[in-house]
């Protein structure tokens, strides 16, 4: 199946497993064959996979603070909202205690991901999955989709929550949209931005993961200019999405995910110059030797226009290339294209 943007949804699948390893373990395999009908569809069947998986494994828990009127005493007793209250009027005591306990904030993003998953078209049998695992989250609160504080430390003891709750962050903020009236409603394929950073980290990751004997980073490319200390805060910082070295040559690659990938005026097709603008500079400021030995490239995920980039540039003695990579064929295609990039530093 393809999505309104020309990729296919299994591609997609295979991105995340790239951006998240996990998805490689067993259980999640069959994903990979599967023909979703949009990105909805394949967010609920992963959902449902690593859901139940961290039901086998246990529902992490947290001790919460509890207030609550009760006639036996637990914990502390709060006597001035008791008095307040009135509760000795039943023969109770306001009591606050810490209870361990499953509604902590990873399952709460679960539960509140899984019920907006629930209101889209996705297969009955993946709705069916989901709706019997809530049955572990009766205790659990639901969150407001659009407040949820999504800066989340991870440690030993909540790492097999990382994935779960990243795909949780692509379905609520790539899919989860309001319409002209303020009702919530869910698209079927991830927005732009979304589909935009996981088409970064994916083309990092596949390289670390195919080519180890590389030395593969998304790094801070330095300024090489000259100049007071104190001026030089006023840079802008120069980050890249991927820079693969074999110890002698570099290239470069800055990812683009576009709905067009090309300017066009007058029927005249232009690179994005701010596009070209960057990378040049990247590469100037990189290439500290001037021996050439760094080059650039602009990789477009391909759109459905008539004219796409496919270009190669010596620019002041440094290699720009303009390249796409075409997500709508099958990923032994797009594979071959990754790889056939590593040519550039031969």
């Amino acid at each position: 199946m393809i999505d309104d943007k020309g990729i296919k949804i299994q591609n997609i699948y295979y991105m995340l497993t790239y951006a998240f390893s996990i998805l490689k373990q067993d259980g999640y395999d069959k994903l990979g064959s599967e023909d979703f009908e949009n990105t909805a569809q394949l967010m609920g069947a992963i959902l449902s996979k690593g859901i139940a998986r961290q039901v086998k494994c246990g529902l992490g828990k947290e001790y919460i603070a509890e207030e609550q009127s009760l006639s036996t005493i637990k914990g502390k007793i709060d006597i001035s909202q008791s008095i307040k209250a009135q509760t000795f009027l039943k023969k109770q005591l306001i009591c606050t205690y810490d209870d361990f306990s499953i509604n902590t904030k990873f399952n709460q993003i679960i539960k509140t991901t899984v019920l907006l998953i629930l209101k889209t078209n996705i297969k009955k049998e993946t709705k069916k999955e989901l709706m019997n695992l809530m049955l572990f989250f009766k205790e659990v609160d639901v969150l407001n989709p659009y407040i949820i504080d999504w800066n989340i430390r991870y440690n030993r003891n909540n790492k097999s929550y990382e994935m779960l709750i990243n795909i949780c962050y692509l379905v609520i903020k790539g899919l989860l949209q309001k319409d002209e009236n303020g009702n919530m409603k869910m698209q079927k394929f991830l927005d732009e931005k979304r589909m935009c950073r996981l088409y970064e980290k994916f083309i990092l990751e596949y390289y670390k993961k195919e080519f180890p004997s590389l030395k593969v980073t998304s790094s801070q490319i330095p300024w090489d200019v000259d100049g007071e200390i104190e001026s030089l805060v006023f840079l802008p910082i120069m980050q890249s999405d991927i820079m693969i070295s074999n110890g002698e040559k570099t290239i470069i690659i800055d990812a683009k995910y576009y709905s067009k990938t090309m300017n066009v005026h007058y029927d005249k097709h232009k690179l994005h110059s701010h596009n070209l603008y960057q990378i040049f500079t990247y590469v100037k400021n990189a290439d500290v030797n001037k021996y050439g030995e760094i080059s650039g490239v602009l990789l477009y995920a391909m759109t459905s226009e008539e004219v796409v980039p496919d270009t190669k540039y010596n620019m002041s003695g440094n290699m720009i290339y303009s390249k796409c990579l075409d997500l709508s064929k099958y990923f032994d295609v797009i594979r071959e294209q990754l790889n056939n990039m590593i040519d550039l530093i031969a």
